[in-house]
Formats: C-alpha cells, structure tokens, sequence
C-alpha cells in the first residue's frame, strides 16, 4: 500500500508540475496561429471551421483591452491600452466570451495579448475605443482607475545595459506602470482572473522584458486556475509565455524569466530566418537548439516571425522571413513544424507596404472581415498565412509526429538535408540545387503523398507520392525549380 500511495504521490507532482508551462491544448493538436487583429466573431467561426479541422490547438488573440484611438488607425494602437474594459475594434465583452465558449467547444484553446507595461502615450483629445477618456500627460486613467501615484517616475528607456532603466522607464513613451504597487497587481489580477472565469487557457505578456520578474511572480501567482466548467481538469493553472527580446549583450536575459513560464524565443525568429535566407548551411541545424545559444526547449516559445519583427521592429532586422519572402518562409515553417523544439507559434497576418499600416478597414476604421476564397485561402486584404496549404499541412505533420525524436539525419554537407521523425514522418529540404537520391523514410513500406505539394484526397496523392520500400527507403526528389524546397510525408498521408 506504501509504495501503491508512493506512485500516486510521483503520478500526481508530474501532472501539476508543469503548471503554467501547459499549454492545455487537446490530444493530438498542436501549434497556436496568432490571428493577428481579427474580429472576435471572425475567430470564433475560423475555428470552427477550419481551425479545429486542420489541428491547430490554439489562437493567440490581439489585446482584449479598450485601447486609443489614434490618427489612421495603425496597428499598434491595440498596444496603448487605456482601461481594462473588453471593447476593441475586434468587437465587445459578449463577443468576447461567445468567441472563447465556440473555440473551446471545438479544442481549439485562446490566449490572450496582455498590457501590462504600460498604458497609452500622450495624444491629442484620448478617446478609447470604449468611449473612456484618458489623460496621459498627467498619467490619469479613470476608467481603470490610475493615477500618477501608480506609475514610475518619467523617464525614457535609453539604455539596454541598465536593467533598472529598462524596468523602470517609458518605452517609446508609453506611461510606465509600477508593477510592485499592489493596488497597480489588483488591478491587472482582476482582469486576469475575468479572462479565466471567460474560458481563456493563457496568455501572452506584451514587453515582459520591460517588467521585473519578482513583481510578475506575484502577479502569476495571484491569478486563478484555469475554470473547470470550460472543460479544464482541476488544479490547472494558465499558460503563461512572456515577450522577453534576448538576442545577448543586454542586462536583461530570458533565463530570468523562465522560471515564471516559457519565453519568447527571439534567436530562434532571427537564427532560422539567416539559415534558410542561405547565409548558412541547412546542414548545420543538426545541433538546432540549445547548442545555438537558445532557452531550453520546454521554456521556449517559437516562432518564424511574429507581428512586431515582420515589420523591422523587435529583434532580427533583415534576417527575418515573411509572408513577402514566400518559398523561404514557407521551408522555414516547415522545419519549425518538423522540429520538436519549443511551442510553436505560426503568424497569419494582413498585407501591409507601410509598417505603421492598421488592419483592412473600411472607411469609418472598422476591421473588415477576412474573405474566404474556394482553394482556402483569404481575401480582402489578408494573407492568412495559416489557410496556405504547405503550413496546415505541417501542423497535421507535427500532430503525426508528436511524441517521437529525430533520427536519420542526412545532409549533402551543404544546402540539403532530411531527417525523420521517429516511424511517423519524414521531411527533406533544399536550399540549393536539385535533390534526387534515395533516402532513409522511417516510414512503413506503402505509397505516401507528400503534403507539401498536395495531399491525400479520395486514396490518391493530388501532388507528389513517394514509394517507401520494406528497407524504408524512397526516392525524394526535390527542384530548385519548384515552388517549394520542402518534402514531407507521414503515417496520416498513406495511401496504401
């Protein structure tokens, strides 16, 4: 009976463990698609309808919170909050909450982009999207209420070898919040604890980095768990992964964060995107990881890029890939979906010429819905980057492989690589020249449809097919010609 009591106990601490690095998401779902400024109403039927379908797991939405109204209606003005009232151009509080109950009804869990940094810069005449005034000049926010005696002292953040003007001044002026004061913790813990009793399953804390780690633990620790009558199991606590921009040489470091929750990995976004633009080999990722310098891969959250570095801002500059670089980009989704490194995170985002450039709208700034075409991709101004082919293919690639390890590496020495994915899948890359040799699958003798160029429709291959003899070999080839450098099949793409 002791030692009967003894596994329990050890089966009991390993399931609460992992605490706010769980992402929650349902059984065999992976990856969480960023729907960068949709319309609560716009997301709740995409995971309905394509999401949940596909086996994306979760949605990180833009920030919930009543935020400026400024000149154009850029984007960033989603960033200047000035109450903690749910009412953006992504639609009300009810919209809000039938958005979450739709999502969690199909497993597809939401996270939300949280501000609490800071509030709004200075403006002219500040209306919120809400209708709530504000005064940032003399730090006054009575819809929340703040007032001056719960920010930090006026300053610029100048100077990123000084931890303390990081965490204690104004970012690109931006009111600054005093995070140890514990009625500014109140606050923030009472609109966290709201998103909880909403359903969310987490949430993404904009700029964690400009924020002290011992403030945010209390803040963490004061949050609920997670709502069991959203279907959570008890005792869960929200996953929590913090925007801390670490590419070295600075006072702050991502390690001393993640003792809180997974960190947003921005080597990962600025390391994979010099890779596949070609200024280094394919062949050196067979170390990809920790030995590059990144967070252990339990406290990493990853991404390709992300809706700040798309635009040249945040970390990375020219290395990093977009939807405007498309065949790099779409090799190097593949191989973060092929990887078992981090939580991955893929961005789907609207076309934009003009970094500043705000959300499709119409002529009053409303957000104009994204349209559905009938090869499923999007249009009115959006890339939906999430709808191309090659992408959701890969989250059903990580879906078939989850749980299993790299092995049979392969490399040209060069440009050219192939790895499987324990029994379950194989993938194979070019970045130079044609690949035509026979390579080690892994997989099963039968006939597979790589997902890459098509599928498997009706028991046929609409793309390429790739015979895997009883030895797991099979012939790959890939041109430098094609649309895609990228190859990839697995067990749920069988056709025989």
């Amino acid at each position: 009976m002791k030692n009967i009591i003894c596994i329990l106990f050890v089966i009991t601490t390993i399931s609460y463990s992992k605490g706010q690095w769980d992402t929650h998401w349902d059984t065999n779902k992976n990856t969480i698609v960023h729907l960068f400024e949709w319309k609560w109403d716009d997301i709740a039927d995409e995971c309905e309808r394509f999401l949940a379908p596909k086996g994306y797991a979760g949605v990180q939405v833009s920030p919930a919170t009543e935020n400026v109204v400024a000149n154009n209606r850029p984007w960033w003005e989603r960033y200047q909050p000035i109450s903690y009232k749910l009412i953006t151009r992504s639609g009300n509080e009810e919209q809000f909450i039938n958005m979450v109950k739709r999502c969690n009804n199909v497993g597809v869990r939401i996270y939300v982009d949280v501000l609490f940094n800071d509030m709004s810069a200075n403006h002219d005449n500040v209306v919120g999207t809400g209708g709530s005034t504000a005064t940032p000049n003399s730090k006054s926010y009575p819809a929340v209420p703040y007032s001056s005696e719960h920010f930090h002292s006026t300053c610029e953040v100048n100077n990123y070898n000084d931890a303390y003007n990081v965490r204690n001044c104004e970012l690109v002026g931006l009111k600054d919040l005093d995070q140890s004061n514990s009625y500014v913790r109140e606050k923030m813990v009472e609109f966290l604890n709201k998103l909880i009793s909403y359903g969310v399953a987490g949430f993404r804390f904009d700029a964690a980095k400009h924020m002290t780690p011992s403030d945010l633990k209390v803040i963490y620790q004061s949050t609920n768990n997670l709502d069991t009558s959203h279907g959570f199991a008890e005792n869960l606590r929200p996953f929590i992964y913090q925007e801390v921009i670490d590419l070295g040489g600075e006072a702050v470091k991502s390690t001393e964060y993640t003792d809180l929750g997974t960190v947003t990995e921005f080597k990962y976004s600025a390391e994979i995107g010099r890779v596949f633009r070609g200024k280094d080999k394919l062949t050196y990722l067979k170390n990809w990881g920790e030995e590059w310098g990144l967070v252990p891969g339990l406290n990493a959250f990853v991404f390709v890029d992300n809706h700040d570095n798309q635009r040249g801002h945040g970390a990375g500059g020219e290395n990093i890939l977009t939807y405007k670089t498309a065949k790099q980009y779409k090799m190097a989704i593949a191989f973060m979906l092929a990887h078992p490194y981090g939580v991955t995170r893929v961005m789907s985002s609207f076309y934009f010429d003009d970094s500043d450039q705000g959300p499709p709208q119409d002529g009053n700034g409303n957000i104009v819905s994204p349209s559905i075409k009938d090869d499923d991709t999007c249009g009115n101004g959006w890339v939906c980057e999430h709808r191309w082919r090659q992408i959701y293919n890969m989250v059903g690639f990580k879906n078939a492989t989850l749980g299993t390890t790299i092995k049979e590496w392969w490399s040209d020495g060069n440009q050219q690589i192939s790895f499987c994915r324990g029994n379950a899948g194989f993938v194979a890359f070019t970045n130079e020249g044609d690949l035509r040799r026979n390579l080690q699958t892994c997989l099963p003798s039968g006939v597979y449809c790589d997902v890459i160029s098509g599928k498997l429709q009706n028991g046929a291959c609409t793309g390429k097919a790739v015979t895997v003899g009883s030895d797991g070999t099979g012939y790959i080839e890939l041109l430098s010609s094609e649309d895609d450098g990228v190859l990839a099949i697995h067990i749920n793409a069988k056709q025989s």
